[in-house]
């Protein structure tokens, strides 16, 4: 009898977990059903952030302070706040999940996908570290000779911010953003930012995986098609 192999997303999981853990991150979990707190108010979106509109957030009916979770960050707050409350003045972190955004699906996006999100705080830790750490990630999961660029942008959760593109069948794809922790967010997980600070980011793992494999259409992962494995 043949044996059945492993779906991309799981074997490319399994190998940032490995790259990740040499690098000195522990590995945290967080729930795909989550509260207005962890997904948004923790890390600093507004109440008025286009993100939180209907067509963006899933909402459960009748529990108006539960979503699924739009990204894998709320892994990060709760694990900012553990931190706090046991006193760890220096932790890394990675995290890989679900998450749900309530939009149109086309070849690069879906309505659900895996996100890969990690952070790392500590009294001098800088951008120029989370800078590294990624490289290093995407030399691992794409081969050394990979093009990456961090570009400037904005994110509510991260001060300054960065976006990270990566060179896909001849254009740029951006694949994560991230920077350094905003202010807000530490002194919501309890954290005094005059003593630590640190970054975070966050992005799609399904996005490594088209590049890796030459996958065209991210919905393909979902369409529990088996000869996807072929990759």
């Amino acid at each position: 009898m043949s044996k059945g192999s492993q779906h991309p997303l799981t074997i490319l999981e399994q190998e940032a977990y490995e790259v990740f853990s040499e690098l000195g991150f522990e590995v945290s979990r967080g729930p795909e059903l989550e509260t207005l707190w962890y997904n948004f108010d923790s890390l600093n979106v507004p109440k008025d952030h286009p993100a939180r509109d209907m067509q963006d957030t899933f909402y459960i009916k009748d529990k108006p302070d539960l979503v699924l979770r739009t990204h894998a960050t709320n892994t990060t707050a709760r694990t900012l706040e553990r931190a706090a409350k046991e006193g760890i003045k220096e932790i890394a972190s990675i995290s890989i999940g679900k998450v749900f955004r309530n939009e149109a699906t086309d070849i690069t996006h879906e309505m659900q996908f895996f996100q890969i999100d990690g952070c790392m705080i500590g009294e001098s830790v800088n951008l120029a570290n989370m800078k590294a750490v990624l490289i290093e990630f995407y030399k691992k999961a794409l081969g050394p000779d990979v093009e990456i660029e961090f570009r400037p942008s904005f994110f509510p959760f991260t001060e300054p911010s960065v976006e990270v593109h990566a060179k896909f069948n001849g254009r740029w794809l951006e694949m994560m953003g991230g920077g350094m922790i905003h202010p807000n967010v530490l002194k919501n997980a309890g954290l005094d930012p005059a003593k630590v600070q640190g970054f975070a980011f966050g992005g799609g793992l399904d996005r490594i995986a088209m590049i890796r494999w030459n996958i065209p259409d991210v919905r393909l992962f979902y369409q529990g098609d088996l000869r996807l494995n072929q990759f």
